[in-house]
């Protein structure tokens, strides 16, 4: 059997990860930021602190490369990014130093494909203390089949049956892709036709942390008054590959204290589901 389930519960040694006022700014630019968010978009506006954006910690290095070599074997090209999550404890720093410690939380059998679940605590290397919590799941086809648990199915965070609170638009670039790879994610697939072509694409897709990261600025304006230190917790699942250049339409309910659920599509076509999002503002 290729995966190894006794791999839950490790955890790899902490490793070093920084980032810079530059850095950050790319990001921003590689997720639509735009001349009205120039606390996110420039370091140097007149009266005006730079913030990172709170979706960031998704580009920032971790040790998912070593706990997939634990996990067992499988062909890369099989894996598809399933969900993400994102919990702050603290607004990030515009310049920033962490230890990321990486641990497989969880391993599913869903028959005819695996789903691992990796979890990764960033602790301030200022104060010692946990600056952020990332969680992502893969999901690994045929890598099923070794009679474990299925694990967590059926509708998530589902969104009342009305009209949405909030209805926010963004038009991502024809090369929007090219921008956000600049952050981290050079995988061909968001790039090169050819490679596209191979997993039965027409042309390059988006990354699906950058539509994540245009969803998390929907949330961050509408929800937490555009200030980072309001913005706790965003979860969702990829649900369809988007094509630089469509339109995202991010549509938001509130559902209780500081707490809504969201989705992104573009047209009818749902790309991102079971959305959730933990707020104070």
């Amino acid at each position: 059997m290729p995966l190894n389930p006794h791999a839950v519960g490790t955890t790899t040694e902490p490793s070093p990860a920084s980032w810079t006022s530059t850095d950050a700014l790319l990001y921003a630019v590689g997720i639509g930021g735009t001349t009205d968010e120039l606390a996110y978009t420039t370091e140097n506006t007149s009266g005006v602190d730079q913030q990172v954006y709170p979706t960031f910690p998704v580009v920032v290095s971790t040790g998912n490369a070593q706990a997939f070599a634990n996990i067992g074997t499988f062909n890369p090209a099989m894996l598809v990014h399933g969900s993400q999550a994102v919990t702050l404890y603290k607004p990030l720093p515009v310049n920033g130093r962490v230890h990321v410690t990486t641990t497989i939380a969880n391993m599913w059998d869903k028959g005819k494909a695996g789903v691992v679940v990796l979890e990764n605590s960033a602790t301030d290397d200022a104060d010692g203390e946990l600056l952020y919590t990332t969680t992502m799941s893969a999901f690994i086809r045929g890598e099923g089949g070794w009679g474990g648990e299925r694990g967590p199915s059926g509708p998530q965070n589902v969104p009342p049956d009305r009209a949405a609170d909030e209805t926010v638009t963004y038009q991502t670039s024809p090369n929007q892709a090219l921008t956000y790879r600049l952050s981290g994610d050079r995988n061909p697939l968001h790039s090169d036709p050819s490679f596209a072509a191979m997993g039965g694409f027409p042309t390059p897709i988006l990354h699906g942390l950058c539509t994540y990261g245009f969803t998390g600025r929907a949330l961050l304006h509408r929800l937490c008054g555009g200030q980072s230190a309001n913005f706790r917790h965003m979860e969702g699942r990829f649900a369809s590959p988007v094509i630089p250049g469509e339109e995202l339409t991010v549509r938001i309910w509130r559902t209780g204290d500081g707490e809504a659920v969201f989705t992104t599509s573009v047209g009818d076509r749902v790309v991102i589901d079971q959305g959730l999002c933990r707020y104070s503002s």
